[in-house]
């Protein structure tokens, strides 16, 4: 078994010390990435509930014409 050292090199922390560096600069790039993601999401979403709203109304209406078309036709 080999003995850990108990005092790393000044070259290994270093290493050590970029490489955590890198690793949180990821950590936060992510993280913007995935609250940026979530808000178009949100945004869609909302978006997709509007448009499903609006094409009932329109089915309505069109519903509502052709009812009074089929009427109009029968009275003739």
């Amino acid at each position: 078994m080999n003995p850990v050292p108990e005092i790393m090199s000044d070259e290994l922390l270093e290493a050590l010390e970029a490489k955590m560096d890198r690793l949180i600069q990821v950590c936060e790039r992510l993280q913007q990435e995935n609250d940026e993601l979530r808000a178009k999401a949100n945004d869609w979403q909302r978006e997709r509930v509007r448009l499903i709203e609006k094409n009932e109304l329109a089915r309505g209406r069109v519903e509502a014409m052709i009812t009074r078309l089929k009427s109009l036709e029968a009275d003739s």
